[in-house]
């Protein structure tokens, strides 16, 4: 969140571009790192990203602060523009040409080599998982989002979202123990 932001937002929803910018400033990164994670095109994500704010501008007078937080209402915007995606190009989901910065990069000086290959074995396993399970393993883990910010973008409760956290980290370590990171795709669409 960044400082000032609700007084942003009331700004933004008057009309104020200089406020909008900000809160674009802010959130685009983010938006854009979702988005490429589920869509693993740099150009679709763009254009998509693009999508996500044009809508977000255009219908800010009629956001409202229900308890959620202005990310939540982006990042359901995003969410929507990548099914409206997928239904349009009828493509299954894949995680396989990301790189590993597309991923929180963490300092592994001293570390074991091994960290390499089980990062590269966990981003081939994330797209096995079920649609609800990618959504909340990528806005949990990747994109650090607490579990109200994840209900309010996914229309869910809190105690919803830790169940749908559980089941997938549980399905994604059953998932990476037993080996199937071959891209054979076992999700529910």
């Amino acid at each position: 969140m960044i400082e000032g932001e609700k007084l942003h937002i009331k700004k933004a929803k008057k009309g104020n571009k200089e406020a909008f910018g900000l809160l674009y400033d802010y959130y685009l990164p983010k938006i854009y790192r979702y988005i490429f994670l589920k869509v693993s095109n740099e150009q679709e994500a763009e254009d998509l990203t693009h999508e996500v704010f044009f809508s977000a501008w255009r219908n800010m007078r009629g956001y409202k602060d229900e308890g959620f937080p202005f990310s939540s209402w982006l990042y359901r915007i995003a969410k929507n523009a990548v099914i409206d995606s997928y239904r349009t190009a009828k493509n299954n989901i894949s995680l396989s040409k990301t790189g590993e910065d597309d991923f929180k990069v963490i300092d592994r000086s001293g570390e074991n080599l091994d960290i390499d290959f089980q990062l590269e074995k966990i981003k081939k396993t994330i797209p096995l998982l079920r649609q609800d399970y990618q959504d909340v393993i990528i806005m949990r883990f990747v994109e650090d989002l607490s579990h109200e910010e994840i209900a309010g973008s996914m229309g869910k409760s809190e105690g919803a979202i830790r169940l749908i956290q559980h089941r997938a980290l549980k399905e994604l370590k059953d998932l990476y123990e037993n080996g199937n990171t071959n891209g054979t795709i076992i999700k529910e669409v």
